[in-house]
């Protein structure tokens, strides 16, 4: 399964540097949708992310914004998160080069065959 292209904008620069910033834009949008938080409510919290970490430009602090609102709301556990977060780490430290990261790829999972 391939990518979709990353789209651009006026000047033909890549509105997102990768799909997984265009995945995290959508996440944000679908998540408002659902009415898990206004926009006011986002944009305040992407704000108290950014000053914590001073990465107002990275989606990175997108997907830690989203996790706090997560975690705040109930939804998610903050260490069911963090534990995720490892094994994805984990699994992509084992995946060759140029390969797709799967979580089976952990070497501590348990779905490994």
């Amino acid at each position: 399964m391939s990518a979709d292209p990353i789209p651009v904008g006026a000047g033909a620069d890549p509105v997102f540097s990768a799909p997984w910033e265009a995945q995290a834009f959508a996440l944000v949008v679908s998540l408002h949708d659902r009415g898990l938080f206004s926009w006011s409510e986002w944009a305040d919290a992407l704000g108290a992310e950014t000053r914590r970490t001073g990465r107002a430009t990275d989606y990175a602090a997108w997907l830690a914004t989203i996790e706090t609102l997560l975690a705040a709301r109930g939804i998610a556990d903050p260490d069911a998160l963090a534990d995720r977060r490892a094994a994805f780490a984990r699994a992509a430290a084992a995946t060759p080069h140029g390969e797709p990261i799967r979580l089976a790829n952990d070497p501590l999972s348990r779905d490994r065959a």
